[in-house]
């Protein structure tokens, strides 16, 4: 086996700890190991800096542990080739296993060229990706706290979401303060309909009589003060991650002109990938990271799964709703092969299989960067 690196260092890293090891082979074949722990204090990780350029050591390797690794690889990334590696690809093999046995082994691996790199996005992206990342989950609070209020009004036998489409919109809210300030009266209630809902107001005094308490009252109260405090939390975010999109501004006008990617979409889409196409090699690579390809598992000739690639949940998610809201455009070619694929693989993989249409779309997009047109008519789409 070829040797790649003469003198290359791997690293254990743990929540307190990190365990490096340094492998040097001398021109006779001879391999020479330095081993020494070092904390996880920002000096302590300088002090492993210095003492990894003193040996000479240019790369370096290291198991992407938890959010652990995220300092470790901050602070050497401006001094060393680092490579974040997928802990499942350098698992140890059987034996004693110890910290230092681990670093020794990623040492080992990376001289001999067998570790595969990680993709990490440059600062500028990485800091996109934990807004959008934090939004996401901020959405999901929200709908999380949102359910919980609608139990809350159907514990008190109230029937809101059984006429308004939306609950917790404005003329919802409005009717939700008043029970909360003790207003039981539904024909009062639903006289603070608004637009629309208007035109229910029978079915909405039918819907309002309930049996609100006092526990109720401060449950929904708690609740919507809640809801409201996400909501502006989120306003924030999305006011940040507007001002850190502002150098990605063009890339995601080429998004949101394919069918179904909206802007809030457009900005995780690039806060997920980047917009440096050539960290992978083809779309296929793309979407293998992604998990939005089906899995390779064959034995003497049978293929026993087809299943999809473990990737990024992230991206994965929001491209099979991109693939949803595109499958019901008009006229495109994502909603003819929707179509068609929905009839002989069910909804469910035909969404993956059109979120995976979507990116190869998206990867050439912003490798050549060009626009988005629609070259083909929906009834000759693959």
């Amino acid at each position: 086996m070829d040797l790649i690196h003469s003198c290359c260092a791997g690293l254990d890293v743990h929540k307190k700890t990190v365990v490096a090891c340094i492998r040097r082979t001398g021109p006779d074949g001879r391999v020479d190991r330095q081993v020494r722990t070092f904390g996880t204090m920002t000096a302590d990780l300088l002090a492993l800096a210095d003492w990894l350029a003193a040996a000479d050591v240019r790369q370096v390797a290291m198991e992407s542990t938890g959010v652990y690794w995220k300092p470790v690889f901050h602070l050497l990334e401006d001094r060393f080739e680092v490579v974040l590696v997928n802990a499942h690809h350098i698992k140890q093999v059987p034996g004693r296993k110890t910290d230092v046995k681990d670093a020794e082994w990623i040492a080992q691996l990376l001289q001999y060229g067998l570790l595969r790199p990680s993709f990490i996005p440059p600062p500028p992206i990485r800091e996109l990706r934990d807004l959008t990342r934090q939004r996401a989950q901020l959405v999901r609070d929200r709908a999380a706290v949102a359910n919980r209020v609608q139990k809350v009004l159907e514990d008190a036998n109230i029937k809101l979401a059984s006429v308004a489409s939306d609950p917790l919109g404005v003329s919802g809210r409005a009717m939700i303060r008043a029970m909360i300030a003790g207003e039981q009266d539904a024909d009062k209630l639903a006289e603070l309909a608004r637009r629309r809902l208007r035109g229910k107001i029978p079915e909405l005094k039918r819907a309002l009589q309930g049996r609100v308490t006092a526990h109720h009252r401060f449950l929904l109260r708690m609740l919507l003060g809640q809801i409201e405090a996400l909501e502006g939390l989120i306003a924030q975010f999305d006011d940040r991650i507007g001002v850190v999109m502002a150098p990605f501004v063009e890339a995601a006008r080429r998004l949101e002109a394919i069918p179904g990617v909206g802007p809030q979409a457009a900005e995780v889409i690039v806060a997920e990938i980047g917009t440096d196409m050539t960290k992978f090699p083809t779309a296929g690579h793309l979407a293998s990271w992604a998990g939005l390809c089906p899995g390779n598992d064959e034995s003497a000739g049978k293929r026993r799964s087809g299943k999809t690639t473990k990737g990024s949940q992230w991206l994965r998610a929001v491209l099979v709703q991109v693939a949803w809201s595109a499958s019901h455009t008009r006229e495109t070619i994502f909603s003819a092969a929707y179509r068609k694929w929905a009839k002989r693989m069910g909804k469910k993989k035909a969404l993956v299989a059109l979120g995976h249409k979507i990116l190869v779309v998206i990867y050439q997009l912003l490798k050549d960067q060009t626009q988005y047109q629609e070259r083909a008519k929906p009834a000759q789409a693959a």
